[in-house]
């Protein structure tokens, strides 16, 4: 798995990510979503790393970076945070700019980054996911009934971690036979951790709190992304039946925004990731 890469702890300030890195050219960064790791850019990462310097962190709290304490705003799973960490591991590894790619919770974090810090990245790819704002303005009962998990896991009267930590992998999923020995294992072990189960709710309590504020209050002032965007969704997920055209979406955010759509279920990446791969790479290349 990531054959030519290097798997490292890196100090970016706040936190210790963990991080997988290769290959050469232009940084991008690769920023996974919930419940994954790193691991699930394991078959994406190869081909990108042909023309780039692919940058592969697991997100704080997730997989085996830092789990800082949380605190009572859930300020300290925030996506201004996790923007945060992205800089400074761009500083660690010496890059002034990059392209940042997420996917799923993956993609708040890299809007949070171009909008917090628009002078580090180049490039925004944003996968299976509108801005959280825009998100929980548009929800109905239809949202609810799809993505209810996002308030089960974010409210904290009465906890998710004890069901969740319960039996991870009959709430989790996911298979070797999907995701790939290696990276099922690695993913395997995260979710088995409830330190990392803790954190994974806390994300979802920063969604609907300090995530959803730092969105409405750019809307408000008109902030925009400044750099292009690519929004890639999966053809087999709900964005279409959610949003309708959720491109019209991002695109009161950004000025230049391109769309591919992706043959596969809701983890691409894992699914379908020669397709993805090749849109993304298409995207990089400008």
């Amino acid at each position: 798995m990531f054959e030519g890469f290097t798997l490292e702890r890196i100090d970016v300030g706040e936190v210790q990510l963990r991080v997988r890195h290769g290959g050469s050219g232009p940084p991008v960064v690769l920023l996974h979503g919930h419940p994954r790791t790193h691991a699930t850019w394991h078959r994406v990462a190869p081909l990108l790393a042909r023309e780039h310097t692919v940058i592969c962190p697991d997100l704080r709290g997730y997989g085996g970076s830092s789990k800082p304490p949380s605190d009572p705003g859930h300020t300290t799973y925030a996506k201004r945070a996790m923007a945060r960490d992205v800089v400074g591991l761009l500083d660690a590894l010496g890059h002034d700019r990059a392209a940042v790619i997420g996917h799923d919770r993956g993609c708040y974090v890299a809007m949070r980054t171009a909008l917090d810090h628009p002078e580090r990245v180049s490039r925004l790819g944003v996968l299976d996911g509108v801005p959280i704002g825009e998100a929980l303005a548009r929800a109905d009962a239809r949202f609810a009934a799809r993505w209810w998990h996002w308030f089960f896991l974010g409210q904290s009267d009465k906890p998710a971690e004890r069901v969740i930590t319960a039996d991870p992998d009959a709430w989790y999923g996911g298979s070797p036979a999907a995701m790939g020995e290696e990276a099922y294992a690695d993913y395997r072990r995260a979710i088995h951790d409830p330190a990392t189960v803790h954190a994974m709710c806390e994300d979802y309590r920063a969604g609907l709190g300090p995530d959803r504020a730092a969105d409405d209050a750019d809307r408000a002032a008109g902030r925009r992304i400044a750099c292009p965007v690519l929004f890639c969704w999966s053809e087999r997920d709900d964005m279409v039946d959610l949003y309708g055209d959720p491109a019209a979406i991002w695109r009161d955010w950004a000025d230049d925004v391109r769309v591919a759509s992706i043959d596969s279920g809701h983890h691409m990446a894992e699914e379908a990731p020669e397709q993805l791969a090749a849109a993304l790479a298409d995207f990089l290349a400008g």
